[in-house]
């Protein structure tokens, strides 16, 4: 073997295992396979032309000498990105541990209760913080949870507001750049005006439903939101607060000023800059508003023996449940971020971050003072951590750059500074060294720093915060790092074993692709740093858009989007300038598949379509005349139609490019869902199939780990004529010629967890990416075929054979009284995760293995799934005291003295025999979903609240 080959390390079968396999398929070569499975007329015609691979050694130094094209200053640029420390504990036991980052989307509660906890102890902390009721378990970006706050305003307008068409929604003038751009990229597909303005003059009339805030300014003037808002509150207008969350330390909770939403980013709580990102956000509100809330929430609910735990509670607002009526179409969040965030917070503890906080204001304070001895005038009255001062602003950023140091310069006449946890005495003096260098004057020195408080006392922080016992316990490293573990003992991760998720693509994320994550050569590098000091960064990311370009067949990549449902958006708003540059306004029908996923038709809607869904056939392919038929009756306002390639159901539709033909004979563009590309890559691309847009999951196909439910990143590749279209940013130039306004904060996304994508391209090369291709193909037909006679496969081609993934129906057995949750439930006692469950079809579960995944570890999965079909054979309708209605088993109940079951505890326990050497025992029975909605408990409440719901 050799040893050189990234392909032999990411690639689960072996040789022989390939053959044996191939032999229980029924061919005689993976070619064969791949040519009953692909339609001919989609194939590529040649080979991708990417550069040579690289082994894992190779990449690393190749990827470090990178690392020194970026120009790590001492950065004071602020605007919500702020330089941190991460605590080493934190670090090694979470960021750099695949029990934390491999983990999915905690659907399966009972072996993700470390993950919930974790999530839970965030909500906590936000809504402490924030002073509101409920917290959700994190967004993208603090631009992106402003946009999403405002879309909450106007859906709980009030019943008169909405009878009068009030729609109009106040900006302040003080709000970050890069959140203007994106509440102005959100509001006007929905049917909002923006109204930008100082909010010292607004006039709170009847036209408007909300506002937003920033606390603090963007240039650092801490303004009386109480006042505004009892205003606001008194004339029916709802009010967003963008909060800086470490201020909030000082600062009183907006929700103590009756906010009824507050919004920012948990960056600054130790998460890297990372050149923007991937960084929690945080979104805090009322509980009136739970029905209406964003993303996921973390609930408390009990098991059926009465035990608490935790779940994701109100799953019923979520896209795949509501779709195009959903709260939004968020579908990833930023769980490892968050998870990290919140331990900084436990670490820390209230008195810790006090501290911090403490420090970076009186820092402030010091150079404030000092600087206005040399002559200057500093221009907030009032303020946290940013100064804003009169200077000329391009001396000042000759001198700075000369030291190394980076200010932001909002206009030739001001410098605005940031000052953070890592900034010292020493930096506090050299940047009082700068302004006087800059004044031809001698410095001033910094001794220490008094006690001070530039904050106005109505808003300076009296409520408590953190009081309860789980931030006050963990303050050395070895209780936190136990702690850690022992929440790490509870989620089931691919460190334990395969977790077969159809349309989820739980691959490999390899250590050579995450190391370079911990490097401060990519993580301290703000995002809004002068291009030319991040040119690690920009030839890493100029050189996977190319990549990414080259794979998808298209013209152009964008690398913004931080989310697949981002990506979905971002796609739809680009095709809607299009239509728009061409004076087709009136083009907003969106035909989207009946199979497709939940998160389509949300994007559209937000993307101020009107969806008609397309119908199926029973064979589970788009229904090519009913698609032409709707076609052709919206042609006059047909903007496109979204589609999944393979499709949902786990198919290469052998029609695709005469669907795609109907779309551009009938005015419209093809965009293409890109979660099912690891069927594609290198075989056939999106371009070749006649797709305009697709957005691609690098968190699915391209080896970012899922993070137990984000980071993602889900940039958008385009065909020429939408290239011009691509989104730009306020601050740093990217995007097309007519660049639509800004999809994400970050010019480039989560840039840092790009990265991973940039690796694996790199280390696989075209050989190796295209050989991925076919061993997911093969090991999911592998899969079907051990499965035959034991499972149904609903859909399969023309020559019977499964993309990457197939469906297989669990509808039957309902005669003997089990349903598909049970199954899944079951095969937690065999140490497997469920595959997707009831998606897209109700009763069903949808396996994908992946590429990585061995045949010892399918066959396990096979066996474990053979085995569950056996005691679903045994299983009465009458009787439901069964090993199957009962799983999850745990440790507690095995070992119980009482046992009552019609089954031994080595059949609940042990079932196979593999179990014995390697067994994950659930943390809790199976949880109450009913409940957990009935009594909603959304914070680390005390034990005895709990008890009292």
């Amino acid at each position: 073997m050799n040893t050189t080959n990234f392909a032999n390390r990411h690639i689960g079968p072996r040789e022989e295992d390939q053959n044996q396999m191939l032999k229980t398929i029924g061919v005689d070569t993976l070619d064969q396979l791949i040519y009953e499975t692909l339609p001919d007329g989609i194939k590529l015609k040649k080979p991708l032309n990417l550069d040579e691979p690289m082994s894992e050694y190779e990449y690393l130094t190749h990827i470090h000498e990178l690392s020194k094209l970026n120009k790590t200053y001492k950065t004071y640029i602020g605007l919500g990105y702020h330089p941190t420390i991460l605590p080493p504990v934190i670090q090694r036991n979470i960021l750099e541990n695949p029990g934390w980052y491999t983990a999915y989307t905690p659907y399966q509660a009972e072996i993700a209760q470390g993950r919930l906890e974790a999530l839970l102890n965030f909500q906590t902390m936000v809504t402490d913080l924030t002073g509101m009721e409920l917290a959700n378990a994190s967004l993208l970006d603090e631009s992106t949870a402003a946009a999403e706050a405002m879309s909450l305003l106007f859906a709980v307008r009030e019943r008169d507001q909405k009878k009068n068409n009030v729609n109009k929604f106040f900006v302040t003038e003080n709000i970050l750049p890069q959140t203007l751009s994106l509440l102005q990229t959100r509001a006007n597909p929905i049917g909002i005006e923006l109204v930008v303005g100082n909010e010292d003059t607004f006039d709170f009339s009847t036209d408007y439903f909300g506002a937003i805030l920033q606390y603090p300014g963007k240039n650092g003037q801490v303004t009386d939101i109480k006042n505004f808002i009892e205003k606001a509150n008194a004339s029916q207008i709802k009010v967003a607060v963008s909060a800086d969350i470490l201020s909030l330390v000082m600062l009183e909770a907006p929700g103590k000023f009756g906010a009824d939403v507050v919004v920012g980013t948990t960056q600054r709580f130790g998460i890297p800059m990372g050149y923007g990102g991937p960084h929690a956000a945080f979104f805090a509100t009322k509980e009136a508003y739970k029905r209406d809330i964003p993303g996921r929430i973390i609930g408390v609910t009990k098991d059926v023996n009465g035990n608490r735990a935790l779940r994701m509670a109100l799953q019923t607002r979520e896209q795949h449940i509501k779709r195009d009526k959903a709260t939004s179409n968020i579908c990833t969040a930023q769980v490892l971020l968050a998870v990290m965030a919140g331990m900084y917070a436990v670490y820390h503890g209230p008195k810790g971050l006090t501290f911090i906080a403490n420090k970076v204001h009186n820092t402030a304070v010091a150079i404030s003072n000092n600087i206005e001895k040399l002559g200057y005038k500093q221009n907030n009255t009032s303020f946290f951590d940013t100064l804003s001062i009169t200077a000329e602003a391009s001396k000042i950023k000759s001198i700075a750059e000369k030291h190394q140091v980076n200010f932001f310069y909002p206009d030739a006449n001001t410098v605005t500074l940031s000052i953070n946890e890592t900034t010292n005495l020493k930096d506090a003096n050299e940047i009082v060294a700068i302004f006087a260098e800059a004044a031809g004057k001698d410095t001033i020195a910094i001794t220490t720093l008094e006690t001070s408080n530039f904050i106005p006392v109505r808003l300076q922080r009296t409520s408590d915060f953190l009081s309860l016992d789980i931030f006050n316990s963990h303050h050395s490293e070895t209780e936190l790092m136990r702690y850690i573990k022992m929440l790490e003992r509870k989620d089931l991760s691919l460190n334990h074993s395969m977790i077969s998720l159809g349309s989820c693509t739980m691959k490999l994320n390899a250590a050579a692709e995450m190391l370079p994550l911990s490097s401060p050569n990519w993580g301290s590098v703000h995002p809004f740093v002068p291009v030319e000091q991040a040119q690690g960064y920009q030839t890493v990311l100029k050189e996977l858009e190319d990549q990414l370009t080259e794979i998808t067949g298209f013209a152009a990549t964008s690398l913004q989007p931080n989310s697949g449902a981002q990506g979905e958006y971002a796609g739809l708003m680009v095709i809607k300038a299009y239509h728009e540059s061409r004076g087709d306004h009136h083009r907003n029908i969106c035909l989207i598949p009946s199979s497709a996923h939940g998160t389509n038709p949300a994007s559209a809607v937000m993307a101020g379509m009107k969806v008609v869904v397309t119908k199926s056939t029973e064979k589970g392919n788009i229904d090519v005349e009913d698609l032409r038929e709707k076609a052709e009756l919206h042609k006059d306002n047909l903007s496109c139609i979204m589609v999944t390639y393979p499709s949902t159901h786990g198919v290469y539709e052998s029609a695709i490019k005469e669907i795609t033909q109907i779309i551009h004979d009938n005015g419209g563009q093809v965009y293409m869902d890109g979660a099912n590309m690891n069927a594609q890559v290198g075989l056939t691309n999106p371009g070749n199939i006649g797709a305009d847009v697709c957005h691609l999951n690098l968190h699915k196909t391209f080896a970012i780990p899922h993070g137990g439910g984000g980071p993602g990143v889900g940039p958008i590749c385009v065909a020429k004529q939408l290239v011009p279209f691509l989104p730009g940013n306020p601050i740093i130039k990217t995007g097309g010629d007519q660049a639509i306004s800004a999809i994400s904060a970050a010019p480039f996304g989560s840039a840092l967890v790009c990265l991973i994508s940039y690796a694996y391209i790199k280390m696989l090369g075209a050989e190796g990416l295209t050989q991925a291709t076919k061993i997911a193909i093969l090991n999911a037909n592998y899969i079907k075929h051990r499965l035959q006679g034991q499972f149904d496969t609903l859909y399969s081609g023309e020559c019977g054979r499964a993309a990457h993934e197939m469906i297989v129906d669990c509808r039957p057995f309902k005669a003997h009284g089990i349903e598909v949750g049970d199954i899944a439930k079951r095969l937690m006692d065999y140490g497997f995760h469920a595959p997707t469950v009831s998606f897209p079809v109700a009763g069903t579960l949808m396996i994908e293995p992946t590429e990585s995944e061995s045949k010892a570890e399918m066959d396990r999965f096979c066996d474990a799934m053979i085995s569950i079909k056996k005691e679903i054979d045994l299983a009465s309708k009458d009787d439901e005291n069964n090993v199957l209605k009962n799983a999850p088993h745990t440790l507690e109940m095995i070992t119980s003295s009482n046992w009552s079951m019609p089954y031994s505890r080595e059949t609940a326990a042990f079932p196979l025999d593999y179990i014995r050497e390697n067994k994950f025992w659930p943390s809790v029975r199976r949880v109450d979903d009913a409940y957990g909605d009935r009594n909603l408990i959304c914070t680390c409440a005390p034990i005895e609240e709990y008890l009292d719901a």
